[in-house]
């Protein structure tokens, strides 16, 4: 399948938007995390050379979170070396500093820690309050920043919680005014149950703004729960964010939503840009055929409406 039997969008730029935006894929992390099986090594490795061969220039490789947690990623010192030498961006995550200690050992460039904007979250994923989880998370930002890595932010529900319904901006700009202060390179503001909607993004985005947050050190992570994911990310680009997470074929789902959709699927997010006039370096027919690959690796189809459609034409 070549690009031009894709039949693809046609280009419309609209005023105000980026020229460029970079796709943060989490597939090979986020989503094949949530897997109840375990992939072998060498097909997740596969995974992730068939992404950078698409165009992906930042790819999460994986997590050095302790097995017990995430046993689906237990083989992350296995992984790593098997895609060092990709011409590629391979952040992973660590959630502390024996994390961190195991990723550098591998010489990984690019770390992540995740925190959660709210005490309900942070206690049931982190077993910590906000604070407390912070507190740990500065010596491991510290530590990195001294080595030379970048790293990243991650936040979770930015948007709403199960637990505790929609999160009030102001909680949500204070833990990241803290991730940025202590030193983290860039932002991913997560919609960790899909409730956001382009609304309540454009006001998250502008209370950052007013706390001197930049614009540029900000990427989006949304969910598709509720079908806002696309419409979420518009509202982001329009406010001039420019680096937005997304996950090949739909891969990984949020385990507080049944019946949600997941990550915004990689496809569908190209598939909007191109048609908007904004360059990702993607090759969507390549990354049709990875994510299909994948998805046949997973004995599943994939949820991406793009990919589904394109597949469609292809027969």
């Amino acid at each position: 399948m070549s690009t031009e039997d894709l039949g693809l969008p046609m280009a419309v730029p609209a005023p105000g938007l980026p020229a460029r935006v970079r796709i943060h894929e989490v597939g090979p992390r986020d989503g094949l995390q949530n897997e109840k099986a375990t992939v072998p090594t060498e097909v997740k490795a596969e995974f992730i050379r068939r992404l950078a061969d698409a165009g992906l220039t930042t790819i999460e490789a994986t997590s050095f979170v302790h097995p017990k947690w995430v046993p689906q990623l237990a083989d992350a010192e296995a992984l790593f070396p098997l895609v060092a030498d990709l011409p590629v961006a391979l952040p992973v995550l660590v959630p502390n500093e024996r994390g961190l200690e195991r990723a550098l050992s591998l010489s990984a460039d690019r770390v992540a820690v995740f925190a959660s904007a709210t005490e309900s979250f942070a206690k049931a994923n982190l077993n910590r309050t906000v604070d407390e989880a912070l507190a740990i998370f500065d010596p491991v930002v510290r530590r990195a920043k001294d080595a030379g890595v970048h790293v990243r932010g991650y936040l979770s529900m930015c948007f709403g919680d199960p637990w505790e319904g929609p999160v009030p901006v102001a909680q949500v700009v204070r833990v990241c005014r803290a991730l940025l202060d202590m030193g983290c390179d860039e932002l991913s503001l997560g919609d960790t149950i899909g409730v956001a909607t382009p609304g309540h993004v454009r006001q998250l985005l502008s209370e950052l703004d007013a706390a001197g947050v930049p614009t540029g050190a900000v990427g989006v992570h949304f969910h598709d729960t509720y079908g806002q994911a696309l419409a979420n990310t518009l509202a982001a680009l329009e406010h001039g964010v420019t680096t937005v997470d997304a996950s090949a074929g739909g891969l990984g789902g949020c385990p507080y939503a049944k019946s949600a959709t997941g990550n915004l699927a990689t496809e569908d997010l190209v598939w909007m840009l191109r048609g908007l006039g904004i360059d990702t370096g993607v090759d969507l027919a390549r990354l049709v055929a990875t994510s299909e690959w994948m998805a046949g690796q997973l004995g599943r189809p994939s949820p991406s409406r793009t990919l589904r459609a394109l597949s469609h034409k292809e027969q």
